[in-house]
């Protein structure tokens, strides 16, 4: 066993017999939490999203999309004094068990943020986004207002899709802003971690975590669906049990948001397809035609200067051509129903693209870079 493996051993076992069941954070590391403040607080200045701490490397901001190393290397056991008192008890177990874990924490004065900590090389890391002080709109994220249109819809299923750090959490947070403000109903979210907490206004929101409130999604899924909600956020679609039940739940009269992690538009009605076995795909076809009301996928695209960056949205609508398509299993011709679909408030990625292009906001070779048909975004433009 690494030393450092065995060290997570001890101090597992020494904070059950000081406090067994506690998950409050470990007391007695202030100092290295003073110095965790002074990175965290320096990220924060330089407006970065992500600050990763990594052994054998200094501290590394991403600030506009780009990495940028700031200091000096740091070494194993400044790493792991930095990240191991924000733990509490059952994280370190988890992280001893599972070789990773995610949490959010706040550091008075300087922010909200959610971490991952993680083994790599037989050392501990971390990965650390900042999370706003405040909760987005739509306007701050630079979305298009047609989305306005899913937050006030009231049933069905909006999945919001993309890869890592592509801002699905901001943009569901907003989504459930506008909800909380303009309506008067019953919201509960499952989340792994809770990132933005949600304060009461017209709506009463109840915020649940996975590992503190619930052992998982599908469980909590379950038991939600028998405490009166009108909106469920399930912060992730991971496995088949959570998929039926979502759309279970966005099938009989609740609106339910969620994100998954696909490229496009057609990949996310293909994955939830795919999780299941083929014998079941046909009822879960008619369920999804029923339940879908729109997909969103989204990536953060460099700004021209570097300086920004701002979401490139594909925006499926679950029209009734896109719902028939669905249900006969003919998958293929979803896009050409997207990208003919602008009358119904669909975009394609590259429609999205070359409207930013036009708007002078990114660059033409940044819209190639980041588009899926090439041929088609150099017809947009």
């Amino acid at each position: 066993m690494p030393p450092y493996e065995d060290e997570l051993a001890q101090i597992v076992a020494e904070l059950n017999r000081a406090a067994p069941g506690s998950r409050e954070p470990r007391q007695y590391s202030e100092e290295s939490l003073a110095s965790l403040d002074q990175l965290l607080s320096q990220a924060v200045r330089k407006m970065a999203s992500d600050l990763l701490l990594i052994a054998g490397a200094p501290m590394c901001l991403r600030i506009g999309g780009v990495l940028a190393p700031t200091g000096q290397p740091l070494d194993a056991e400044e790493i792991r004094k930095l990240l191991l008192p924000l733990l509490t008890v059952e994280q370190t177990q988890e992280l001893q068990r599972a070789k990773s874990v995610d949490l959010c924490f706040s550091r008075e004065g300087i922010g909200r943020f959610r971490a991952n900590v993680h083994h790599q090389r037989g050392t501990i890391a971390g990965s650390i986004r900042l999370l706003p002080e405040k909760i987005p709109t739509l306007e701050s994220l630079h979305l298009p207002p047609i989305l306005r249109r899913l937050s006030e819809a009231r049933q069905g299923l909006v999945l919001i899709t993309g890869q890592t750090g592509c801002g699905k959490s901001s943009t569901l947070a907003a989504l459930l802003e506008l909800i909380n403000t303009n309506r008067r109903d019953h919201v509960v979210t499952i989340e792994d971690p809770v990132e933005y907490v949600h304060a009461n206004r017209s709506s009463i929101i109840e915020q649940i975590e996975v590992g503190r409130d619930t052992p998982d999604f599908a469980s909590s899924l379950r038991g939600i669906l028998r405490q009166d909600p009108d909106v469920i956020l399930v912060g992730e679609m991971r496995d088949p049990e959570t998929i039926s039940t979502v759309l279970t739940a966005a099938e009989t009269g609740h609106l339910v948001l969620s994100t998954m992690h696909t490229n496009d538009t057609s990949q996310a009605v293909s994955r939830i397809l795919d999780s299941f076995p083929a014998g079941n795909q046909p009822q879960i076809r008619q369920q999804l035609s029923l339940a879908l009301l729109a997909v969103v996928a989204q990536q953060l695209v460099p700004a021209i200067g570097g300086a920004a960056r701002y979401p490139a949205v594909e925006i499926l609508m679950a029209s009734s051509g896109v719902r028939s398509l669905i249900r006969k299993g003919e998958d293929h011709q979803i896009y050409s129903a997207l990208s003919t679909g602008r009358s119904e408030g669909m975009t394609t990625m590259e429609q999205s693209l070359a409207e930013m292009v036009r708007a002078g906001k990114i660059s033409r070779e940044t819209a190639q870079a980041h588009c899926f048909r090439p041929e088609d975004l150099h017809r947009y433009l």
